[in-house]
């Protein structure tokens, strides 16, 4: 059965990098809080699966997702690692907020350093087919 994930827009950031350094800035204690309106109505099925983040149309990257606590201004924290993994890129719309992600793990890994591609060379590359 596939573990359920979430998959979440990184607004700004154009590459892994940024990602990475943005991630690093923000993470406290090996811990990366990531704060939403609404609790995850499956969230103990998310709890060991990955926050996967979306930039410029494409999953790039994931954290591991650890817990959910609530916050003092009646939202939530998504308690993630605040290790990003790179990930094999995978098409993926933009949207507000986050969405259920049905996935294995193995769909993710990244062995092949495309991950690592930037954006424009991997559009280009993918619309030839070639990735």
């Amino acid at each position: 059965m596939p573990q359920l994930h979430l998959s979440k827009v990184a607004f700004g950031c154009r590459d892994l990098d940024m990602l990475r350094t943005r991630i690093s800035a923000r993470s406290e204690g090996g811990e990366l809080r990531v704060p939403t309106r609404m609790r995850p109505k499956r969230a103990a099925e998310l709890v060991g699966g990955n926050l996967y983040w979306i930039v410029k149309h494409r999953i790039i990257g994931s954290n591991r997702i650890l817990a959910f606590e609530d916050r003092e201004d009646a939202r939530i924290n998504i308690v993630c690692s605040s290790e990003l993994e790179a990930v094999v890129p995978m098409p993926r719309r933009a949207h507000q907020g986050w969405r259920y992600l049905e996935m294995d793990a193995s769909e993710a890994a990244d062995e092949s350093g495309l991950g690592e591609l930037p954006p424009r060379l991997y559009g280009r590359l993918s619309a030839l087919a070639l990735v």
